[in-house]
């Protein structure tokens, strides 16, 4: 059973509550909004901010449950109608999708993160929450409830298991399996042992008795129901699941088991449907517009408006064909731009990208210099000699780069292979090492001593982005684009990158390498 946990609201300058939530709190933002709804009986739209201790308190908007803990502070802030999607009545749209105007004064480098303004034609039926850390046993229809309180009755007296009826045992399947969909259709085993445990710990009398677990025989009909689940889905058209169907497996691999198309990082939104009225067609005329659009002055919004209509669209073509970078980047220059990659990743994960990127790396950086300085042998000395940098120039973006290269380093990767300079290079050797690289941030410079002249990312031996202002922001931008374009970790810097998802971005932070554990453990204790 879950303790409860409790949450200070503050509804307005003068007024706050105590918010009690007895099973924990709720599993994504919209149902914590809606929870604060109905608790403090609010009849007005709004969103909600949490106090952010990294920030010396300062209130800052919510995107995840992983930002709040028990005890904390959140804040309600009023969205005027204005802001809000037409035919919408309930606050939980507004608060996760209307425009942000908070900027951290904090982050040096040059463009800050883009919320997604929502629109009624940008949304879909397919946009899903994170999966929840605490998986949530909905509520079943009304006779099921009632046999469930009966047997959960004769459990706590005389430790009676209940041995569900056929109906029964259906609406429970199909309850869970509704409230899967809502985060994901393809779940993994770790997933199905959160939703076993959780329905046992909600509902002792279900414990299977022969079962280790106690849920093994539900967990194995749950995987059936789901499997079948999606089966309806594919008929109904339901892109994540049509993604993965015959018609679409490459040739020789006909098996319908066989290269699985589906969320790997946390990817929220990773094949959504079309916006309501939209076709190929019509969607692929907006990205005929967008190709004039962005040679035009002073049109981001325009452009703006139009890649986040084309969303959907873009991510199809991303999942299913898996072009070539300089094929795409011809076809999408839009997207290859700061503002449009941040713009992207939150359409994907719901999450920030530059913000978080760069706060969570200082968030971590004293504690991992404290780590990179108590390594010793052949490491230790490669990581001193990047660290000495930080000791003669306190410059905040130096600093973060001296981690980025460093952290590398402890992993037992090479920097080289994410960040290589060029000191007065023949223009030549530069193309010809470009164009031989596969996944890396460049940067031009002068003499060995001086700032890059140019900072850019090299995809497939192609120059995607270029003048950036320090290497920080190429790091977060390069991670970007490995979400945008569906792209896989280099091997040669896969601990690195993981690290930089896993405890950094803090994406999927459940599951990580032996690797990534240690460093995390060590980070944190």
């Amino acid at each position: 059973m879950y303790s409860p946990t409790f949450l200070r609201v503050i509804l307005s300058d003068n007024s706050s509550q105590r918010m009690t939530f007895q099973n924990g709190f709720p599993g994504s933002v919209n149902e914590l909004v809606s929870e604060v709804q109905r608790q403090c009986a609010l009849s007005f739209n709004f969103r909600l901010q949490f106090m952010d201790a990294l920030f010396g308190n300062e209130f800052m908007n919510l995107t995840s449950m992983d930002e709040i803990q028990d005890r904390g502070t959140i804040k309600v802030i009023p969205v005027s109608d204005a802001s809000t999607p037409k035919n919408v009545d309930i606050p939980s749209t507004s608060a996760t999708q209307q425009r942000s105007h908070d900027e951290s004064s904090s982050l040096s480098s040059g463009c800050i993160d883009t919320d997604i303004l929502s629109s009624p034609e940008s949304e879909s039926s397919s946009s899903r929450s994170f999966w929840p850390s605490i998986f949530r046993v909905p509520q079943f229809c009304y006779d099921a409830e009632l046999k469930l309180e009966q047997g959960n009755a004769a459990y706590r007296e005389n430790g009676t298991l209940l041995i569900p009826d056929p109906k029964l045992k259906l609406n429970i399947l199909e309850g869970l399996v509704q409230e899967i969909v809502r985060y994901k259709v393809y779940v993994n085993d770790k997933e199905f042992n959160t939703i076993g445990d959780a329905l046992i710990s909600k509902h002792p009398c279900l414990t299977e008795k022969g079962s280790i677990t106690g849920y093994a025989g539900w967990k194995a009909s749950l995987k059936n129901k789901l499997a079948i689940y999606r089966t309806h889905l594919r008929k109904l058209g339901c892109p994540e699941v049509t993604i993965n169907s015959l018609k679409h497996k490459p040739e020789g691999k006909s098996s319908a088991a066989s290269g699985i198309k589906k969320p790997r990082r946390s990817e929220v939104n990773f094949c959504p449907s079309y916006p309501a009225g939209e076709s190929d067609k019509s969607l692929e005329s907006v990205r005929i517009e967008l190709l004039s659009d962005v040679k035009k002055k002073n049109n981001r919004e325009v452009v703006r408006r139009k890649m986040e209509k084309t969303f959907a669209y873009r991510r199809h073509e991303v999942v299913r064909d898996t072009p070539m970078i300089q094929d795409f980047q011809a076809r999408w220059p839009a997207l290859f731009d700061t503002s449009e990659i941040n713009a992207e990743f939150k359409r994907i994960t719901t999450m920030p990208l530059q913000s978080k990127f760069l706060s969570q790396l200082d968030a971590h950086s004293e504690r991992l210099i404290s780590l990179f300085k108590k390594r010793g042998g052949q490491i230790g000395k490669r990581l001193a000699s990047i660290m000495a940098a930080m000791a003669e120039d306190d410059d905040v973006d130096l600093g973060r780069e001296c981690i980025i290269k460093a952290l590398c380093v402890y992993l037992n990767e090479d920097p080289e292979n994410l960040v290589r300079e060029y000191v007065a290079a023949d223009e030549a050797l530069i193309q010809g090492s470009i164009e031989e690289t596969t996944v890396g941030i460049y940067a031009f410079k002068q003499r060995e001593a001086d700032i890059p002249d140019n900072i850019g990312i090299v995809l497939e031996g192609q120059v995607v982005l270029q003048e950036l202002d320090n290497v920080a922001l190429a790091a977060a931008m390069l991670f970007g684009l490995m979400f945008a374009l569906n792209l896989d970790y280099p091997p040669e810097l896969r601990y690195t990158f993981e690290v930089l998802q896993k405890i950094v971005m803090e994406l999927e932070g459940s599951t990580l390498s032996k690797k990534a554990q240690v460093l995390k453990n060590r980070l944190y204790q």
